[in-house]
């Protein structure tokens, strides 16, 4: 990882914008941080909250391993460096649904230090740096719709473990904040720490933006909050950098703030002043010892790790001979990729699996709203219908039928379905050149103009041929025989 930031001129309207993020991302594990109470989503309020979720008097936390651990998972796929020892902190703030008056996180020495996300943005190789990652426990919800003239406390989400990603201010576009959070989304997926359900708040994005004339100091960030939705990200970061460059160009000075995005509006508007870290009165959590984590520890954790998903694509390019697009698309999750796995080792066609992963099943997943974990055409399936096109069993028109039949569950044999839609492509030379025969005498008109050099007039008479073989021949097989007996 280089220490220097990428080099950027992307510019809006004269200034340069700079965004950094921070990440709230939801471990994965069955209880709390500091307690043994359940995280599991939509429990009726407050029955998922324990003594020490309430901050009752004389209750002390008790590290939860299963996070320490996913911690470790994270610093090793960014290539960050996993903290030997790391010291929580107590953050001094008051507000209604966080009980003990303060929210034990870590500040001076974080779990995992440095690292980088690399992804690719119009095609382009890019990287963003990471300042650092630590491990901390989210605060309860605040209901103020259930309730005429006041507010409750929910105190379910209080505790949850949370691993927070910080980056370093590289990002210069809302397009490249927007590649970045979703390759991040896909790694902390693929390794498992986190379910990614941003409708669930498992992963909360925060961008610090800010704007500059080129080579100026960096500008006053304001940071949106719990963006949780791609869509919603780009469009938040877009309305801000215009709000604050108009801002600027009418005179007035940018105030740190921390915002929230309406998407009714399409516009941020300010919730409260900004904090920096001396507002919160950090220091170590008398309550917790240090988190010394052991080289040995990280060894195991190391061994147990999947292949990476930019490690994955790299193979895939070289063992396969994709395209980085094709790779990239491929690896998109680890159910893509282990459904691409799967067909080619059925049928040994890379090639023409992803070609019908990212068109026909793509299409079909996208218009019927399913993951490909759930696709009615599952990896086998789909490797014995390509194997069929690829032995020229049946050309690529039969095989969407075919496809849709699987799809619509009409049977899960490949071979039956073609059978009995009577797909299979014309193979028999012989016949074939009587079909041809038969074509170019019924066709004068055409051959003359072919032998013209009219290109138009060989494709008409290959549509003849295809129409007196109710569509079963061989197109290339048709275009071969025809082009010899026309210049036979």
């Amino acid at each position: 990882m280089s220490a220097v930031a990428p080099q950027k001129s992307l510019l809006v309207n004269g200034y340069e914008v700079v965004i950094g993020f921070e990440t709230h991302t939801q471990l994965s594990t069955h209880s709390k941080i500091f307690s043994r109470s359940s995280v599991a989503f939509g429990a009726e309020p407050n029955t998922q909250a324990s003594v020490v979720d309430m901050a009752l008097p004389g209750t002390l936390p008790v590290m939860n391993k299963g996070a320490v651990e996913r911690a470790i998972k994270l610093g090793l796929a960014v290539g960050g460096y996993v903290s030997d020892k790391s010291v929580f902190a107590r953050k001094n703030y008051f507000y209604p649904d966080l009980p003990k008056g303060y929210q034990i996180s870590q500040f001076e020495i974080p779990v995992v230090q440095g690292g980088a996300v690399s992804f690719l943005l119009d095609g382009e190789p890019t990287s963003v740096r990471l300042v650092r990652a630590h491990l901390e426990e989210d605060a309860g919800k605040s209901l103020h719709d259930d309730f005429v003239g006041q507010s409750g406390i929910d105190l379910n989400r209080a505790g949850t473990p949370l691993l927070e990603i910080v980056t370093e201010p590289d990002m210069r576009s809302s397009a490249e904040a927007v590649a970045y959070a979703k390759e991040l989304h896909k790694l902390v997926t693929w390794i498992g720490i986190c379910d990614g359900n941003m409708q669930e708040g498992s992963f909360r994005c925060d961008a610090n933006v800010s704007v500059r004339k080129p080579g100026a100091e960096l500008g006053t960030r304001r940071e949106i909050k719990n963006l949780n939705s791609f869509r919603f990200m780009q469009q938040a970061i877009d309305f801000e950098i215009l709000w604050q460059i108009e801002q600027i160009e009418d005179g007035y000075a940018i105030q740190q703030a921390t915002v929230l995005f309406d998407p009714d509006t399409g516009e941020t508007r300010a919730m409260r002043t900004k904090e920096d870290a001396a507002d919160y009165r950090y220091f170590p959590d008398p309550d917790l010892p240090p988190l010394v984590i052991s080289r040995e520890w990280v060894a195991r954790v190391q061994a147990a790790m999947p292949e990476l998903p930019r490690v994955m694509a790299k193979r895939l390019i070289e063992t396969h001979g994709l395209s980085v697009y094709d790779a990239d698309m491929l690896t998109a999750s680890q159910h893509t990729a282990a459904y691409f796995e799967a067909a080619t080792s059925g049928c040994g066609q890379p090639k023409l699996v992803a070609n019908w992963m990212m068109g026909e099943l793509s299409k079909r997943l996208n218009g019927d709203g399913l993951e490909i974990a759930h696709a009615p055409v599952q990896a086998l399936l789909l490797a014995a219908l390509v194997a069929r096109i690829q032995d020229q069993t049946i050309s690529n028109n039969a095989a969407r039928q075919v496809f849709d039949a699987l799809w619509n569950g009409e049977s899960a044999d490949v071979d039956a379905l073609i059978e009995s839609k009577g797909l299979k492509q014309m193979n028999d030379t012989t016949a074939l050149e009587a079909i041809i025969a038969d074509v170019v005498a019924a066709n004068p008109d055409n051959v003359v103009q072919f032998k013209a050099g009219k290109d138009k007039a060989f494709n008409a008479l290959v549509g003849q041929v295809m129409k007196a073989s109710k569509g079963k021949a061989n197109p290339q097989q048709v275009n071969d025989l025809l082009r010899a007996a026309l210049e036979a």
